[in-house]
């Protein structure tokens, strides 16, 4: 008798501890469940929150606009779209279609080639200043330099802004002077100008 209530009673604790260790198996289950959706769910959202950024970037609004399919060609052939699709602040100072067709004949043509894909780039980051700098704080920044401000581009040389007739104006490094032709067209990484004149470096292009 004594041999089956302990018999018994081993089994029923075994049990015990069975139906704990399946019901401790069962909830880590369920946490990690919880703990992937949870993931899962934070992707989603930086996807979409990505994806939003990226058709409101730099490089959407140049594609979108049909002034600049110049550039959005030279920006595609540099491999640079990409850069104005992503994260940061960058303000462009865009060439239209105009602006590079009054370059030297067959310029752009030559600077499109695989081959001259660095001398592209030095090009295009010529117009691409680092920082969101809007309408109102060029024209603050202006004044404050005495209608003389400097900035470097992401080639590392300098353009100098100005203001002439409630207009700003940009100088490259060749003495040559660009208008802003149009208002600010705000981007969810930075701003967009457009300008009259190709932007020339120092350096041989």
């Amino acid at each position: 008798m004594s041999l089956a209530v302990v018999t018994m009673l081993f089994a029923s604790c075994e049990d015990s501890k069975k139906k704990e260790a399946e019901a401790q198996a069962q909830a880590e289950q369920m946490r990690m469940e919880r703990e992937k959706d949870s993931l899962m769910k934070v992707e989603a959202d930086n996807q979409a929150k990505m994806a939003e950024m990226e058709a409101n970037s730099i490089a959407a609004k140049a594609m979108g606009n049909a002034d600049l399919s110049t550039l959005v060609s030279a920006l595609q052939a540099a491999d640079m779209a990409q850069t104005l699709k992503g994260e940061g602040e960058y303000t462009v100072f865009a060439p239209t279609n105009d602006a590079f067709a009054n370059l030297p004949k067959g310029k752009l043509d030559e600077l499109m080639k695989p081959e001259n894909k660095a001398k592209l780039q030095e090009l295009l980051k010529y117009h691409v200043v680092s920082g969101k700098w809007t309408s109102a704080d060029l024209m603050a920044k202006i004044k404050e330099a005495n209608n003389k401000f400097e900035v470097t581009t992401m080639d590392g040389e300098n353009i100098t802004l100005s203001e002439k007739n409630g207009k700003v104006m940009v100088k490259d490094a060749k003495g040559n002077n660009a208008s802003v032709t149009s208002d600010q067209m705000d981007a969810s990484n930075g701003v967009v100008y457009t300008v009259d004149k190709v932007l020339m470096p120092t350096t041989k292009i």
